[in-house]
């Protein structure tokens, strides 16, 4: 493809941005392109030269929203539909700092199902998270599509922001990039800082990494962002170039009073991705979005289909849906990939107690129509075994 052909080439095939950029200017306008396209497709002001993967890229922003309040605010408000391994990574990156980090409790009390998260109307949500927000709290954190694959509305998601910018705290969005190819860009509704994976764009999904975290904010809150930051300049002879530009915010210059720690970033992986997004173009990323939305609701509809399968959810989604099975997902994973060699949804009973016959399903542009009725047809099959 052109992503790895390009990527592969001697020039660029490190994971180090340079630090004499006079003499890197290709690598160094790559990284540049990118973070524009990260901006154009968030609706944002300012991105980075990337993170270590939307996880690092939510904890970070929480520590910049803290501080943009300058440490004196210590409470984050924090959707319980935020990805779990996201919300542990912003307790481990803020241990220590006194935080008191609300909302990603269960919603209704103990004792009540996860399942409420799925089955409470639109809005509910968000409506919760609102009476949390206070004089003392520095950011709200969403994810939108969420970790179940629901999407807020853009008015209520507004509505969300504008009660956080009356407490003068922030507003951070998790974003899956895709989407944003076909829904409405979160800086249109509010964000302040736009965080997620950017895997999808064109990189090679590994056991494990690499991935890559995209970061973009206001331009007013730009001095207190962590991460490299690629800037275009003019040299003496009038001639275009590019710099590592606010240079003293990294930790190599002033270790101690640096923004972050975050070092070696993911410069190979976001070339992948500026690669792939100038590839795509605003058409062809719109094309991948509407995939993923018609093949995640045809697969949903098959198999919602099946006697004993239900796909919960009052909201619309995008590609990722749940849905509750007859059987233990642990059990139904086992069968689906020794008898048909097919690795299933994700057991949500790791992450919440009472969902172990929930599986989380996700459908992309690279699954074809004849893979999702095998599924179908196994799952069937399997059932009517137990």
């Amino acid at each position: 493809s052109v992503v790895g052909h390009v990527t592969g080439r001697s020039e660029f095939y490190t994971a180090y941005t340079p630090y004499q950029p006079e003499v890197s200017q290709g690598t160094l306008q790559t990284i540049f392109e990118y973070q524009s396209m990260v901006c154009a497709l968030t609706g944002m002001e300012v991105a980075n030269a990337s993170h270590y993967d939307g996880a690092t890229s939510m904890a970070e922003a929480v520590i910049m929203a803290l501080a943009v309040a300058r440490r004196k605010r210590r409470k984050v408000v924090m959707a319980p539909t935020v990805h779990p391994e996201y919300r542990a990574t912003v307790r481990t990156y803020t241990q220590g700092m006194g935080l008191n980090i609300v909302g990603d409790e269960a919603p209704h009390g103990e004792g009540v199902p996860p399942t409420s998260l799925l089955l409470e109307p639109a809005g509910a949500g968000l409506e919760r998270l609102k009476a949390l927000i206070d004089d003392d709290t520095a950011c709200v954190i969403v994810q939108n599509p969420d970790f179940f694959g629901q999407l807020e509305s853009p008015a209520a998601l507004q509505s969300l922001a504008e009660a956080a910018h009356e407490a003068k705290a922030l507003f951070i969005v998790s974003a899956d990039p895709i989407s944003l190819g076909l829904f409405k860009p979160p800086g249109e509704y509010g964000a302040d800082i736009v965080v997620g994976e950017g895997q999808a764009l064109g990189n090679y999904l590994n056991f494990g990494g690499p991935y890559l975290g995209y970061f973009a904010c206001k331009q007013k809150y730009m001095h207190k962002m962590a991460g490299r930051v690629i800037g275009q300049t003019v040299d003496t002879r009038g001639q275009r170039g590019f710099v590592m530009t606010l240079v003293a915010r990294e930790q190599h210059i002033r270790r101690e009073r640096a923004t972050s720690n975050i070092c070696t970033n993911e410069a190979l992986v976001a070339l992948a991705a500026g690669v792939y997004l100038a590839a795509m173009g605003k058409r062809g990323l719109r094309a991948v979005a509407e995939l993923c939305y018609h093949k995640a609701h045809y697969a949903a509809r098959q198999i919602g289909a099946l006697e004993g399968f239900d796909v919960l959810g009052q909201k619309p989604f995008f590609k990722e849906f749940v849905v509750r099975c007859p059987a233990p997902v642990a059990e139904l994973n086992k069968r689906l990939l020794e008898d048909w060699c097919i690795v299933g949804g994700y057991d949500l009973g790791r992450d919440y107690p009472g969902m172990e016959n929930h599986t989380l399903l996700c459908v992309t542009e690279m699954n074809t129509q004849e893979e999702i009725d095998r599924l179908v047809k196994a799952l069937w099959e399997i059932i009517k075994k137990i």
